[in-house]
């Protein structure tokens, strides 16, 4: 009987790999601190197609599924070890036959979050730089974290969001807030004026720009400082360059929130212009969020 929506709680894809051993350990602390389950998924897929046409013999798909267990039970023992006591989250495991991307999408339409690390073995081994998890950052129904390490961040560091006004920035901050109140951690907010380096603009009057900008930044935060009193926020506007600069701030950071689309700037990181560099810089885990999918 298939799973009732948003019961599947956290969602993490595992294959055995260092990197899914280090999505496992962060996707059971998310699980165990939202108080939600914690589904282990793996996807059995073998290509789709060859030329000539071949069949594909008994014994590999008997190896992979063999593969499969192996690493979802591996996945549970160290999801179980990486809970805080006296928070257990529920562990369940699901077996899945179809390509990881159109797995994990489909899933996310049930799940509040898909957990997914950046390298690994086989097919699920693309990374955040391949096909499977573009793919589900693009498509899926509910944020999505990238963890971007084998080596899991200080969990005393501050999260920081990038900021820029859209509806998918909104939803990031949504997301911000909820995780920095969850661990009890400060908030950076970090806004870049312009995705344009503004070398290219020599009559720019920065100090005005920027008063107005901390201004504007000040507004959009009140609501959620009254949400969450317990939050204390670090608002950060600089002029441009917002890939380099989310990157040299991720260092003190222990997750970054950014939209997974919006209006150029921040929002844009991951599926814009400036995605590359975020990807390839940021070390920390990343959470995309969703416009409509944001969870509290």
């Amino acid at each position: 009987m298939p799973i009732p929506v948003k019961q599947r709680g956290v969602v993490v894809a595992v294959d055995g790999s260092p990197a899914s051993d280090a999505a496992t350990q962060w996707a059971a602390h998310e699980a165990a601190m939202r108080n939600v389950p914690l589904t282990v998924v793996h996807a059995v897929a073998t290509p789709t197609s060859t030329w000539p046409p071949v069949a594909y013999p008994e014994a590999l798909a008997v190896r992979l599924e063999d593969e499969g267990k192996k690493a979802i039970m591996h996945a549970m023992k160290l999801a179980e070890e990486a809970m805080p006591p006296g928070h257990k989250a529920t562990i369940s495991r699901e077996m899945v036959y179809a390509t990881p991307t159109l797995a994990l999408v489909e899933m996310s339409d049930h799940a509040e979050m898909i957990v997914m690390g950046t390298a690994g073995r086989g097919i699920l081994a693309r990374g955040v730089l391949g096909s499977v998890s573009s793919g589900v950052v693009r498509h899926a129904n509910c944020p999505v974290a990238v963890i971007h390490d084998e080596k899991l961040p200080d969990a005393h560091a501050p999260v920081l969001v990038g900021i820029d006004g859209s509806p998918t920035s909104e939803a990031a901050t949504a997301i911000a807030f909820d995780e920095a109140s969850r661990r009890g951690v400060d908030l950076i907010t970090l806004h870049a004026w312009s995705d344009v380096t503004t070398i290219e603009l020599p009559a720019l009057d920065w100090a005005t720009v920027e008063e107005e900008a901390q201004r504007s930044l000040a507004e959009s935060m009140a609501g959620w400082l009254e949400q969450y009193p317990d939050v204390t926020v670090h608002r950060v506007v600089v002029r441009d360059r917002p890939a380099q600069n989310l990157i040299e701030a991720s260092e003190s950071a222990q997750l970054l929130v950014v939209g997974s689309h919006g209006r150029g700037g921040l929002t844009g990181v991951l599926l814009g212009s400036v995605s590359n560099a975020v990807l390839h810089g940021v070390r920390i885990p990343v959470l995309v969020a969703r416009a409509h999918s944001a969870s509290g």
